[in-house]
């Protein structure tokens, strides 16, 4: 799935979209999410809000594209639902259908009726309230244990968005999780793990039960620090402290240095060369791992330089310029971004 998926992506983006929306779900589904975590999916794949009533049952649950559940019932529209295995479910989309509605619904549908026939009560999962710092202590420790966590044990948190690519899945602590990024797909591993097959994928730092919401912060940052296919998985404990400071910082107003930065960051060479810059020990490491001659990275440093107001490579200025790099990377990460569906023709 994942090899025919890219190579549809550069001929056909809607194929390729269509796919994704397939390879999520079956994620989803070998994950064990629950009911609301497959809607939440559905809702941030289309955009708008996705619902689901039993034919039985009664039970009718509708979630919005940022994962939360919403009060009051809908009958499903005309247009944008689908009935199959005892269950209705639909789209509350305002305007035209977009080209991947009519898959999201049948993929959910599917997924629904697979999860329903795992368990017919589904009762929810709540691993999103392990990691929430607002929630009692208490509570998070008896959802811990529910789950079989040790509390003697540390553990680390992975955040992906709904439609990351995995080479292998498996046996994992995870589900949907709704962050103030929207759903994502999150996971929940023993400390000594720092690797999953899958892209783009953020790992927090390892952390006791009581303070897993620090590993979610992280890997959140993480997430957003990824750059597929060069940088596919990023884990925390390469970047120390400096992913505590991101973690603290906010996307809409992040560090000083990072409004200097935007002016450097609008030429085509700035990622490169601050990024040898900050690998390399002189100016003649950051060319050669740049790929350019010594020459033209002491220009593009003189460039910098004018264009700062302090000198990127002088004592602390070294630190400043490092961590507002990182921040410029959060703040302009596309790691989060899916492809726009377009309306059907």
């Amino acid at each position: 799935m994942q090899e025919l998926l890219a190579r549809l992506k550069a001929l056909d983006p809607n194929a390729s979209l269509a796919l994704r929306v397939i390879a999520c779900f079956d994620e989803l589904v070998r994950g064990g999410v629950n009911i609301q975590g497959l809607l939440g999916a559905a809702a941030s794949l289309s955009g708008c809000v996705a619902g689901f009533a039993g034919h039985q049952s009664e039970r009718t649950l509708r979630v919005s594209p940022d994962g939360q559940s919403l009060k009051g019932i809908a009958s499903a529209p005309r247009e944008g639902s689908l009935a199959a295995n005892g269950m209705t479910v639909w789209l509350e989309r305002q305007g035209p259908a977009h080209v991947n509605d009519a898959m999201i619904l049948e993929r959910l549908a599917l997924a629904l009726a697979i999860r329903s026939g795992h368990q017919a009560d589904d009762p929810l999962r709540r691993l999103g309230d392990l990691l929430d710092a607002n929630v009692d202590v208490e509570q998070r420790r008896a959802t811990a244990a529910k789950f079989g966590l040790a509390p003697h044990l540390k553990y680390r948190v992975a955040t992906l968005p709904l439609f990351a690519t995995w080479k292998q899945h498996r046996d994992l602590l995870e589900d949907v999780v709704h962050t103030h990024y929207g759903p994502l797909h999150v996971c929940v591993l023993r400390a000594e793990v720092k690797h999953l097959d899958a892209s783009p994928c953020g790992i927090g730092v390892a952390a006791a039960l009581d303070d897993l919401h620090r590993s979610l912060a992280t890997a959140l940052v993480s997430l957003r620090l990824c750059a597929a296919p060069d940088v596919p998985v990023v884990v925390a404990d390469d970047y120390g402290g400096l992913i505590d400071l991101l973690a603290q910082c906010s996307v809409d107003r992040p560090l000083l240095d990072v409004e200097e930065l935007e002016s450097v960051m609008q030429h085509s060479w700035a990622v490169r060369t601050l990024d040898a810059l900050l690998r390399s020990a002189s100016i003649r490491d950051a060319s050669r791992i740049a790929g350019v001659h010594h020459s033209t990275m002491q220009a593009r440093l003189e460039t910098i330089r004018d264009v700062l107001s302090f000198d990127p490579l002088d004592g602390i200025g070294r630190t400043r310029i490092g961590l507002a790099f990182l921040a410029w990377r959060v703040r302009h990460s596309s790691a989060l971004d899916l492809p726009p569906p377009s309306s059907s023709r």
